[in-house]
């Protein structure tokens, strides 16, 4: 099998179906001629994978009545992004493995673009597509490793140009436009992974439970010495947090344990230190912002208890 094409989902029915639809044709479809625009001139052989994590939306017989060839695997539990992946990694028989959220739509030949890169370049570990929102706006696709100024900037945007900038962990506008650039790390939404070097590193690190699995695995590989790259001319529709959203507090509680877990795990003990005084400072400047909107009567007391909870959980990781 040439590719394995998994996908983690949590009661995101409609958007699972239009994942899996694009992924179906973007695979099905038959080779253009040299020089078609519309893609590479290759077939994939491949499977497609579906981890439906404790769905309540009836995902999961959604998929088993419309997708009969994909491989259903339902937990009774949440078990994480990490978790479930690797549980369909450990299955999966194709020498790459695509990673899909369930809320992308692929683009025409973006699957074998991705193949074709990793292929001409064997020291090239992981390729990334060019990500765009639903209306086929800009969306950053690539980030630079975390670095203090990023966690200040969460915080503190004190200027725009910086919030797009180096020092935010972006890469320039302009690189999406050209050929292939390398990254530290794809966004998670969509990346091809080399099975060879997932079987040298090892699968996702089922410490983390939602966020920065990415991130962690990607240093691995760096540091293992493979390359990372971005490739623009594959192209995925990203909507963006269509299953975190549905638990704001709790996935913004979640958000800060992994980014400290992945601080503890890769970076030093003074950049912990320094990280941790970072988000307690802008932990306080959150609650003193929700409590003026209650003041307002923007924000319900309900809402603000949570909001105020969330911040004292994170504060205290």
């Amino acid at each position: 099998m040439e590719l394995s094409v998994i996908v983690v989902s949590y009661n995101t029915r409609e958007l699972l179906r239009g994942c899996l639809q694009s992924v179906v044709v973007a695979l099905s479809r038959s080779p253009g001629p040299d020089g078609d625009p519309d893609g590479p001139r290759r077939k994939v052989t491949y499977e497609l994978m579906v981890v439906d994590n404790a769905s309540q939306d009836d995902s999961a017989s959604m998929v088993r009545a419309e997708f009969p060839g994909v491989q259903i695997f339902r937990s009774e539990i949440n078990l994480g992004f990490a978790k479930a992946n690797n549980l369909a990694m450990a299955r999966a028989s194709g020498r790459y493995l695509l990673f899909l959220n369930p809320d992308t739509i692929v683009h025409e030949s973006a699957p074998q673009r991705l193949i074709s890169f990793l292929e001409a370049h064997p020291l090239v570990a992981v390729a990334g597509p060019r990500l765009v929102f639903g209306d086929g706006s800009f969306q950053h696709s690539a980030f630079r490793f975390p670095s203090l100024a990023q966690s200040f900037l969460d915080f503190f945007p004190t200027n725009h140009r910086l919030i797009d900038s180096h020092l935010n962990g972006r890469y320039p506008k302009t690189k999406y436009e050209g050929e292939p650039f390398p990254v530290d790390h794809p966004l998670g939404a969509c990346f091809l992974v080399r099975r060879e070097a997932v079987d040298g590193v090892g699968p996702f690190d089922e410490g983390f439970f939602m966020y920065c699995e990415e991130v962690d695995w990607c240093i691995r590989l760096r540091r293992a010495g493979w390359e990372i790259c971005c490739v623009p001319e594959a192209v995925v529709t990203h909507y963006g947090a269509q299953s975190t959203r549905q638990f704001r507090e709790r996935m913004f509680v979640e958000l800060f344990r992994s980014r400290l877990r992945l601080f503890r795990k890769h970076y030093s003990p003074a950049y912990v230190f320094a990280a941790r005084q970072i988000i307690r400072l802008g932990l306080r400047r959150e609650a003193r912002r929700a409590q003026a909107a209650f003041r307002r009567g923007e924000i319900d007391r309900t809402l603000l208890d949570k909001r105020l909870s969330a911040y004292r959980e994170v504060a205290a990781l």
